[in-house]
């Protein structure tokens, strides 16, 4: 399995780009989100893959976050979504737009990926909204593949996280959202409904730190009445 791949982007189509790495041409299908934060051709790129397989063809999928590559994953396990579809929601929402809007089970969200009907909608929002919590503590630890140069002998990682030198340290909101859902689970919230009360009080205030996220969240988590 190749989990992820460097080089050098030798050509950009409208879904896909060419990586070459040492002589060898990989052709790697992207989000329209992650195409527009690539570099130009000839510059040096990382990318996590996820590699499809056919009786008849073999597809790499690129992702330029640990979290996006596992909204791929989570998404092609509901049924009525496939490739295509997975990469037309994560381009469309990001991959901390698929966390919010399956953690609030807002499917308005999700339908507004290009193929996406009101039904399959639903069905991604109640069949993933369990695992929402734990993508959402992915983010405060992974770090972006993008901008790490290909190196001279290990241009191809097998499902290998980068090292501590090679990544960017997680953003402080990711940080935040992951501490809060680990301190709200630790409370006996379930972490679904603590994935959700995050989610809402990061849409109502983008900057809270840890601890103001907490706060936020165990108001929105406190009986009503």
């Amino acid at each position: 399995m190749i989990g992820k791949i460097a080089g050098r982007i030798d050509h950009r189509a409208e879904d896909h780009v060419l990586i070459d790495v040492r002589g060898v041409g990989y052709l790697v299908y992207v989000s329209d989100r992650t195409m527009a934060s690539l570099p130009d051709a000839g510059e040096a790129v990382a990318l996590y893959t996820e590699l499809l397989v056919r009786e008849d063809n073999l597809q790499l999928f690129g992702f330029t976050t640990l979290v996006e590559k596992e909204w791929h994953r989570l998404l092609m396990s509901v049924q009525g979504i496939g490739a295509k579809a997975s990469m037309a929601i994560l381009g469309t929402l990001g991959a901390d737009g698929v966390s919010r809007a399956i953690a609030l089970g807002d499917w308005n969200a999700v339908k507004a990926a290009k193929g996406i009907g009101p039904k399959t909608a639903q069905r991604v929002v109640n069949e993933l909204k369990d695992k929402a919590a734990s993508v959402m503590a992915l983010s405060g630890q992974a770090s972006s593949a993008i901008g790490i140069p290909a190196t001279d002998d290990g241009v191809i990682e097998p499902n290998i996280p980068t090292t501590p030198a090679a990544s960017s340290a997680p953003s402080g909101n990711a940080a935040a959202q992951s501490e809060a859902l680990s301190a709200l689970t630790n409370l006996g919230y379930a972490p679904g409904e603590a994935a959700s009360a995050v989610a809402q009080a990061l849409g109502e205030d983008a900057m809270l730190d840890t601890s103001g996220l907490i706060r936020a969240a165990l108001k929105l988590l406190a009986p009503k009445g």
